[in-house]
């Protein structure tokens, strides 16, 4: 085959020469001439060639292909959790309320639903009358979908309720979540009227939920308690019978987030899986807390993608330590607050105070200084600082001098460093950091600094963090950082047959199947492999 241009050799079924760059048709059918693309017949025979352009049959208009593609391939099947929130009262109030005063109503109350979804991640699909229809998972997809959702759902109820509109109207919310996989995507109506509709009875079971939460309530299914576990405070509202399903489902009525110290313990209510292929990992850890029980502290950074098992390590180090003395430190960080100055550490003094939800602000105040006073003796400005750390009035006391933002942080860290330092003095400390890739900038320096200084005090720094965490600080001598990596085809089968103590499963067609046979499925993960035994039916041999 050669160019009609330049007359250079070219590779059969070319498009363009590789010489100069002209357009080619390909040869004629007929006689085997080559043709420049314009060409509609032969140079050399007059033989009709066949068209290159929208024109060529059985190709489509530019335009007709270049939709398709987006209606035909868009729509896919995935897992949502859907919430529905209706506004209570909304007939009795629009018979009560001018229609233009009821318009500036329900746009306040849109506009603030659309505010706190938008907030937790999630997406308004659409508006209808005094309900609003939302997604979490779609059009983007996060591992913690449906407890956004319910965070969500706890939020607006309570947002609703603090609007304030010009015409003297108290608003609540009620609100129904349910999970399950549907398909989404499909563009429906036309017009201004399009949407891309959902397909799956999630979103009518989430509608149908709602009928039945009070005012100011959030109802969820049971595939949504599933996926939040221990997040929050629930209260049981038995099997109910809802319209359109057939039969009852059990509901639960969210009361609060709960004050679970670790996500990890929130998703394992009953019992841990058991450690498997671990053990080099599980050595080095009490191999480096022997060195900094000796005054030789050492830092240690756990990677691994999601549910391959790093804080199930972390925990069997606590359970090796049980029967030493030594004080534990646990910060924990939260993807919804990466960008809450040192929200780990609040939540920690909070936790460590004992500070109840219900206590009065003297109350936490006292319980605080209970905390800190044995620790910081005569120290009444680091407590201070520490007290206004976690938004606490110090009535009737002097409150701290004025200061710049810089300083004041400084002046916060010194006075943590301080009780660290008080607290490793009397017995080896143990400090762990949970979820480091979604630690907020404050904390993060914080931790640079705890890295840099952990070398000269009794402690172990424990961190975990996934592979797109990337540590600030240089490479000191005092620390290792292990990552973890799946478990073998052996270990995923040893796995699975502690999690599920030697029984048997059945699967939807009623057969049974091995433990050893479901190890596969679990490709090395331990939370996939807990996931896949714990929704599984077993059958006793």
């Amino acid at each position: 085959m050669r160019c009609p241009s330049c007359n250079a050799d070219i590779p059969g079924g070319s498009k363009f020469c590789l010489e100069c760059g002209a357009a080619l048709l390909g040869s004629c059918p007929s006689c085997g001439n080559t043709n420049p693309a314009s060409a509609k017949f032969c140079l050399e025979c007059g033989h009709k060639l066949l068209a290159s352009g929208a024109d060529a049959p059985g190709r489509p208009a530019p335009d007709t292909a270049a939709r398709q593609p987006s209606q035909i391939g868009s729509a896919e099947r995935r897992q949502l959790t859907v919430m529905f929130c209706d506004l209570v009262g909304s007939t009795a109030l629009s018979a009560r309320l001018d229609p233009e005063d009821m318009r500036e109503v329900m746009s306040a109350y849109h506009h603030r639903c659309a505010e706190v979804i938008g907030k937790c991640g999630g997406f308004v699909a659409k508006y209808m009358g005094d309900g609003v229809l939302a997604y979490f998972g779609y059009p983007q997809a996060h591992e913690d979908d449906a407890e956004r959702a319910v965070r969500c759902g706890l939020a607006l109820v309570e947002a609703v309720c603090r609007l304030q509109t010009d015409h003297g109207v108290t608003l609540q919310a009620r609100i129904g979540i349910a999970t399950g996989v549907v398909v989404v995507g499909d563009l429906i109506g036309e017009g201004a009227a399009q949407e891309q509709g959902v397909i799956g009875e999630t979103p009518n079971l989430a509608a149908r939920l709602q009928t039945i939460a009070g005012p100011g309530q959030v109802v969820i299914a049971p595939s949504t308690r599933r996926l939040t576990g221990g997040l929050f405070e629930y209260r049981d509202l038995g099997r109910v019978i809802l319209k359109g399903l057939a039969d009852p489902i059990q509901a639960w009525h969210v009361l609060a987030a709960s004050a679970v110290q670790s996500r990890f313990e929130a998703q394992h209510e009953t019992s841990l899986a058991p450690l498997v292929g671990r053990e080099e990992e599980l050595e080095l850890l009490l191999r480096r807390w022997s060195q900094a029980s000796q005054g030789e502290g050492r830092v240690v950074l756990l990677t691994g993608e999601p549910g391959v098992g790093k804080s199930r390590l972390i925990a069997a180090l606590q359970e090796r330590l049980q029967s030493q003395p030594y004080v534990r430190i646990r910060n924990f960080c939260s993807p919804q607050h990466s960008d809450s100055a040192l929200y780990p550490i609040i939540n920690q003094l909070e936790r460590a105070a004992r500070l109840e939800r219900a206590d009065e602000p003297e109350q936490k105040l006292t319980k605080l200084q209970n905390l800190l006073s044995p620790v910081l003796p005569k120290r009444a400005a680091d407590l201070a600082l520490l007290a206004d750390l976690l938004s606490l009035p110090r009535t009737g006391q002097r409150g701290l001098p004025e200061m710049d933002p810089q300083k004041r942080k400084e002046k916060t860290f010194d006075a943590l460093f301080a009780q660290l330092r008080q607290l490793e003095q009397q017995q080896p400390v143990l400090m762990i950091y949970e979820d480091v890739q979604w630690i907020d900038p404050t904390t993060l320096e914080l931790l640079a600094l705890t890295v840099e200084r952990a070398h000269q005090m009794r402690l172990l720094l424990v961190i975990s963090a996934r592979p797109e965490f990337a540590p600030p600080w240089p490479g000191y001598a005092h620390v290792t950082t292990a990552s973890l990596t799946r478990l073998s085809r052996r270990e995923g089968t040893m796995l699975i047959k502690g999690v599920a103590q030697g029984r048997l499963w059945r699967d939807n067609l009623g057969g049974k199947r091995t433990t050893i046979r479901m190890a596969s499925q679990c490709r090395g993960v331990v939370m996939i492999a807990a996931m896949i035994v714990a929704r599984k039916s077993f059958v006793e041999l």
